[in-house]
């Protein structure tokens, strides 16, 4: 699977409820084994806890660019400290609200490799061209 928006991250921005430059932006690891990507999946319940790996990790230093007709959001480089769990294949950003039926799954991105936690710190080094793009098409 590649990285993908979870379809309802575009609902939220659309509607006001979602702003990836204010809001609380989390990350973690997830194990693939235990978790498929659905674009019907909305919120941070439709995530078996025990697909999760390690402690969420709230993004820094988030910035949002447009060339041309290509809107990117990107953020610093993530740490996860003291990792544990499963080998995991891919990464979940959300919106943390402090209640898992109210935090919007914003992205599922895949690993280029898995990592296997052994209980020391995991940096997510997000792509150069940043964590999501949206491109505009027409007339």
């Amino acid at each position: 699977m590649a990285s993908v928006w979870y379809t309802n991250a575009f609902d939220l921005m659309a509607e006001g409820d979602l702003d990836l430059l204010v809001d609380d932006l989390r990350a973690f690891l997830v194990d693939a084994a235990d978790y498929t990507y659905a674009n019907t999946h909305d919120f941070l319940d439709d995530v078996a806890a025990g697909s999760r790996v390690g402690t969420p990790v709230a993004l820094a230093s988030k910035t949002s660019t447009r060339s041309s007709n290509v809107w990117t959001f990107d953020a610093a480089d993530t740490t996860l400290t003291s990792v544990t769990g499963d080998v995991s294949e891919a990464v979940i950003v959300y919106k943390h609200t402090g209640t898992e039926s109210t935090s919007a799954l914003v992205f599922y991105l895949e690993l280029s490799s898995a990592v296997t936690p052994n209980g020391g710190n995991i940096t997510l080094q997000w792509n150069a061209s940043g964590l999501g793009t949206i491109t505009a098409t027409g007339g």
